[in-house]
């Protein structure tokens, strides 16, 4: 973005401002709306007017949408950047050309949701040039959206020269961790991989296993793999259609030399419930009626030693059920092992979704290299996947 000569600039910014509100339709929580704010600023300091676009929610065709309105976020939007944003109820049209041609440089305009247009997410290119035309120059910096080929994120900015287009700084800092992972790890490398289900995580692990030289994992989807090797897990999480693609990992991991680890002993309860009788069991060995929620002590143990040796992470998903009290114990720990690794020199990147979420409530997030606010978008990434909107900007 820093190539590109903001003075006296109009300029569209797709930020992702896809913020949860109350029953007031007040925002809730203003992380996504902070972390844009450096990109918004630094635009406006060089003299530039600008066009904010994002999408809220998923609006139904034909519903009353009115709840799904950008105009409920403008209030907050303005305090954080500590300047009137005027508001346009369309996104495209006459009345959003007038409002964008009237903008003097320092001023501020935010679009309506672009999912009120189905075109938005076909990505259509009519509808992406009349977005294009409001602006002479396009900053992507939603990329928590990358993973979308929908209009305001990837087809606009085929309407926009090298010149005028770039990422924000916060896409810029998620592709650069990401590519960072992915093409330049320190090794040792070593994967954390959770969650509740493997088919959620089979391409993250299928390209993992070409660069890690360790893969860790936890969480439901762990049972998988034990029944897939005889063991009994009780009434532990099992995505049986996956069986034999689970012994399949195994043996290409062997093959490949990545050592995968699993985790030896586990915390299982006899329901799923926070106040659930618990209790430490082998983890091919859980007693019938019981369920693993959480790695146990042993496991904790040994993963932490694979963590403390390792100079890259990367770490994408819970170890357990951490949202109860008694089952968080192995997340947090990980939590733990990933900021000690990380003040001893590694490198560890905190993809996304519920790994996030762990490393917030252990209190961790400024204790490990970068967190990731993409998950859906991260993932991708990790799975080895062409995101459409990095593409747009670095391909074109």
């Amino acid at each position: 973005m820093r190539h590109i000569n903001f003075n006296n600039a109009r300029v569209l910014v797709r930020v992702d401002f896809n913020v949860p509100l109350n029953e007031n339709l007040e925002v809730t929580d203003t992380t996504r709306i902070e972390k844009a704010i450096p990109t918004l600023q630094y635009i406006l300091d060089q003299g530039a007017s600008l066009i904010v676009c994002t999408h809220l929610g998923r609006p139904k065709p034909g519903a009353d949408n009115a709840k799904y309105s950008t105009k409920h976020i403008v209030p907050t939007f303005s305090q954080l950047l500590g300047r009137e944003v005027k508001f346009v109820d369309d996104v495209i049209g006459e009345k959003v050309e007038a409002a964008a041609n009237s903008l003097q440089p320092g001023e501020v305009l935010m679009l309506e949701n672009t999912r009120f247009y189905k075109e938005e997410t076909d990505g259509e290119p009519a509808f992406s040039k009349a977005l294009a035309s409001l602006a002479t120059v396009y900053v992507n910096d939603a990329f928590g959206t990358a993973h979308r080929a929908h209009a305001s994120t990837t087809t606009v900015a085929n309407y926009f020269d090298k010149n005028h287009k770039g990422f924000g700084f916060l896409m810029e800092a998620e592709v650069k961790n990401g590519q960072k992972v992915l093409k330049e790890a320190e090794k040792p490398f070593t994967a954390i991989v959770g969650g509740a289900k493997v088919s959620d995580k089979i391409q993250l692990l299928e390209n993992l296993l070409d660069k890690a030289d360790n893969i860790i994992i936890g969480g439901g989807m762990a049972y998988t793999f034990f029944k897939a090797q005889g063991g009994n897990i009780g009434k532990s999480l099992c995505e049986a259609e996956f069986l034999n693609l689970a012994n399949e990992i195994m043996v290409k991991a062997k093959e490949k030399g990545c050592n995968i680890y699993l985790p030896v002993d586990s915390m299982a309860a006899d329901a799923f419930s926070a106040e659930a009788d618990h209790k430490v069991t082998p983890s091919n060995d859980i007693p019938e009626g019981w369920m693993g929620l959480d790695i146990g002590p042993d496991a904790i143990s040994a993963f932490k030693n694979v963590i403390a040796s390792s100079k890259t992470i990367v770490w994408n998903g819970p170890m357990g059920v951490f949202e109860f009290t008694n089952f968080a114990t192995g997340t947090l720990a990980i939590a733990h092992a990933v900021a000690d690794a990380t003040s001893n020199g590694a490198f560890s990147l905190i993809g996304g979704g519920d790994s996030v979420s762990a490393i917030n409530k252990a209190g961790l997030e400024d204790a490990v290299s970068y967190v990731s606010t993409g998950g859906g978008a991260m993932l991708e990434m990790l799975e080895g996947k062409v995101l459409p909107g990095v593409a747009a900007i670095e391909d074109n």
